[in-house]
C-alpha cells in the first residue's frame, strides 16, 4: 500500500486552506507544485480517484479524453467546463459513470459519452484530464466559475401533490458518514402543514416512514431528475441529489457540516457554484437538530409571506 509523501500531505493541507478561503488563484500555485512531483514521479499504486491524470501539457487542438474518477456528484459539477473544454479541444470524450450517460447527454461540449470501468476506454486520445481537474486547468476563479444553470436539461415528470411540494435527502453516500443524519433530526419538518413532503432517499431503510412523507425516488437518474424538475424546493445533506438539483437551476437549500467540503467554502449561504443553493451549516459539530431548527424556521416564514 502507498504511503502519502509529506510534501504532499503538507501541500494538501495548504490547498485545502486556500480553497475553503476561495482563494482559488493560490491553490492553483499549489497544485502546480504537487504536478511537477508527479509528471517526475507518477505513483499508480494510489487509488484510482488519488492519482493525477493531467500531466499539465496544453489541451488546444487534441482529442481529449475526461476521467470521471470521482463520485456521480462531483462528475455532475465539474462537467460544467466541458464547453469550454470543448472551445479549444478537437475533440471531447468523456468517459463517466453508466448511470449518468442519459444526463450528459444534455450538455453541451461533449462529442462522445462512454461507460466508465476498470479496463482500458478503447478510445484514441493525445491528452486525458480527470474531470475535477478541469477546474485547475482553466485556473478558475470565483468570478470565472461557469455557472450559468441549467445546464443539465430534463422535462419535469408530475408525480401528483399539492404545491409547494419539497424534497427531502437526509443521507448521503457511505464515504463519509457525517454527512448524513438520522431520519430522527428531520422528522420535525413533516410537522409543517400545507408542503407536500417528498423522498428523493435511495436505498431508504423500513423505519425511516412517515405518513405524510411521499417517496418519489427512482434508481433511475432520469426519472430522479424529472421528479426534481417538478419540486419547488430540495432539502438534502451534502450529497449528489444537492449537485444534480443544482445543475437543473431547481432551489436547493444544501446542509453541511460544521467543517464542509472545500468547495463550499466557509462563512457563506451561497455558492458560486450553483445560483439557486442555500448554504445552511452547522454552528455546532454534529449539530443536525439546530440545522432543522433553522430549516423550519425559514420554511414558515416563507408560509406567512404567502399568505
Amino acid at each position: 500500500m502507498s504511503s502519502v509523501a509529506p510534501e504532499d500531505e503538507r501541500d494538501t493541507r495548504a490547498w485545502l486552506e486556500l480553497a475553503r478561503r476561495g482563494d482559488f488563484a493560490a491553490a492553483w500555485q499549489v497544485s502546480d507544485r504537487i504536478l511537477r512531483r508527479h509528471v517526475a514521479a507518477p505513483d499508480f499504486t494510489r487509488p484510482r480517484h488519488r492519482q493525477s491524470v493531467w500531466r499539465g501539457e496544453p489541451l488546444a487542438g487534441r482529442r481529449v479524453l475526461v476521467r470521471c474518477y470521482h463520485g456521480l456528484g462531483d462528475t455532475i459539477q465539474f462537467i460544467r467546463f466541458a464547453p469550454l473544454l470543448r472551445e479549444i479541444a478537437s475533440d471531447v470524450t468523456v468517459w463517466c459513470q453508466p448511470p449518468l450517460i442519459p444526463l450528459l447527454r444534455t450538455a453541451r461540449g461533449i462529442d462522445r459519452l462512454l461507460p466508465l470501468h476498470d479496463g482500458s476506454p478503447g478510445v484514441d486520445y493525445d491528452a486525458d484530464v480527470e474531470v475535477m481537474e478541469l477546474a485547475y486547468v482553466f485556473r478558475t476563479t470565483l468570478e470565472s466559475i461557469p455557472a450559468d444553470v441549467p445546464y443539465l436539461f430534463v422535462p419535469p415528470r408530475d408525480f401528483g401533490g399539492t404545491p409547494p411540494r419539497v424534497g427531502v435527502v437526509w443521507r448521503a453516500g457511505d464515504w463519509e458518514t457525517r454527512r448524513s443524519m438520522p431520519f430522527g433530526a428531520i422528522r420535525p419538518l413533516f410537522d409543517i402543514e400545507g408542503v407536500t413532503w417528498c423522498s428523493l432517499q435511495q436505498n431508504r431503510k423500513p423505519s425511516e416512514t412517515h405518513p405524510r412523507l411521499l417517496d418519489i425516488s427512482d434508481p433511475d437518474l432520469t426519472v430522479a431528475a424529472g421528479r426534481l424538475r417538478a419540486l419547488d424546493l430540495l432539502i438534502t445533506v451534502d450529497s449528489m441529489p444537492a449537485h444534480l438539483a443544482g445543475a437543473l437551476g431547481i432551489p436547493v437549500w444544501t446542509l453541511l457540516l460544521k467543517h464542509a467540503d472545500w468547495r463550499w467554502m466557509e462563512g457563506r449561504e451561497d455558492t458560486p457554484w450553483y445560483p439557486t443553493m442555500t448554504l445552511i451549516r452547522q454552528e455546532r459539530d454534529g449539530d443536525w437538530e439546530g440545522v432543522i431548527e433553522r430549516v423550519s424556521a425559514r420554511l414558515r416564514q416563507g408560509a406567512a409571506r404567502s399568505e
